[in-house]
């Protein structure tokens, strides 16, 4: 799988991007975030009908495909 740096070298499309970030292997991410931003996150999340995890996962490929990673 070509690096980040390859990835941006060659300008791709928004989907070739989002494709790019939702490869690869799980691994544990532990973020310290205050608990009302984590409560308040969960609340939205179930709001849209997704786990936590699914939120937050999706609006960071939202954030890093509109620049371009």
């Amino acid at each position: 799988m070509p690096g980040c740096k390859d990835l941006i070298a060659k300008k791709p499309s928004e989907t070739v991007i989002r494709s790019y970030l939702v490869e690869g292997d799980q691994v544990l991410v532990t973020p310290r975030i205050p608990d009302t931003l984590r409560d308040a996150a969960k609340e939205e999340a179930a709001l849209r009908g997704m786990s936590f995890s699914t939120f937050v996962r999706t609006y960071m490929i939202e954030e890093l495909s509109k620049k371009g990673v």
